[in-house]
């Protein structure tokens, strides 16, 4: 007995049916985007604050083991990144748009501005779009 063509529809529905869930469920949440998110601001912040010159004299002097200064703060860093973006949640996938920087931490030291679009799903996060502005206290360095 041969099976109908309806039967191969019904196996194409359900396989397409089990992947949407897989989808949906995959779909990473507010916590994974802020350990994400953290990840990247301390590369992006150890490239901009930690490089030869980067930070005033006073600061160098201060501050031993600058890297590993700028990785204590991932949490922090994701915190922040979490609390400075926005969520589209289509329940397959998620966008978030990430808007921060620009603040004065010291005289002659300003946060650099941080803009990125991110995509997440299948249980991935992925940077699509991103741009740095150096901050002017240390682009004159």
């Amino acid at each position: 007995m041969a099976a109908s063509s309806g039967d191969g529809r019904w196996t194409w529905a359900a396989a397409a049916g089990v992947a949407v869930v897989a989808l949906a469920v995959t779909n990473p949440g507010t916590d994974d985007f802020e350990a994400f998110a953290g990840d990247q601001l301390v590369r992006a912040a150890s490239r901009e604050l930690c490089g030869s010159g980067s930070l005033p004299l006073i600061a160098r002097l201060v501050i031993q083991d600058c890297p590993q200064l700028v990785a204590s703060q991932r949490k922090v860093l994701g915190q922040l990144a979490a609390a400075s973006s926005r969520r589209y949640n289509a329940g397959l996938f998620s966008v978030y748009t990430t808007e921060l920087g620009g603040q004065t931490l010291l005289p002659g030291l300003t946060i650099p501005r941080y803009r990125a679009v991110t995509l997440g799903g299948a249980g991935q996060l992925l940077v699509v779009q991103s741009s740095e502005e150096a901050a002017p206290g240390l682009a004159q360095r």
